[in-house]
């Protein structure tokens, strides 16, 4: 079988080696350089761009987190057709928002039924009042819920069922 019919080729000067000296081989589709340094350079460049962008959009104030993120810092090496990497050190100052809020979120116990206490776990049922209840305890009869039944069902009624009141008619 001839290299023609298959469409390989063979390089003239034999195989070359990848740029970045890791003893592996390189093509020239890949910038001469081993697949895995070819893709550890198109990870680097794209979070590059990404790093480019997220400081021009903190600059320009379109930022939507609302100074919500933590700072981040990040080292990015950048190759163009040299032997040495650049390195490029990109660093933004977004300050995170709960240091002056003062607002501490204590940490939540077990899942307890509000009337018994008794450990519920993932088995609690919510009720309409808002507090979590054990299976003896569930119905509102049997936690004396303050939850108003009768004034929301007459409301979701009347929501679904609207007045439909037709013209009168004149008498001839």
């Amino acid at each position: 079988m001839d290299h023609d019919e298959t469409g390989c080729q063979a390089h003239p000067e034999g195989p070359i080696l990848c740029i970045n000296n890791c003893g592996f081989f390189g093509s020239p589709a890949t910038m001469n350089m081993c697949s895995k340094c070819h893709r550890d350079m198109m990870l680097k460049q794209e979070q590059a761009k990404l790093a480019a962008s997220s400081i021009d959009s903190i600059v320009n104030g379109s930022s939507s987190n609302n100074g919500k993120e933590p700072v981040v810092a990040s080292t990015v090496d950048v190759q163009l057709d040299s032997k040495e990497p650049k390195t490029m050190s990109v660093e933004s100052s977004i300050s995170i928002g709960s240091e002056g809020s003062g607002e501490t979120m204590p940490k939540e116990g077990p899942n307890r039924c509000g009337t018994c206490k008794k450990r519920v776990g993932l088995t609690g049922f919510n009720c309409r009042c808002g507090h979590l209840f054990c299976s003896k305890h569930r119905y509102s009869d049997k936690h004396d819920c303050p939850f108003d039944y009768r004034t929301a069902a007459r409301d979701a009624i009347a929501k679904a069922n609207p007045v439909v009141k037709a013209e009168k008619l004149d008498k001839i």
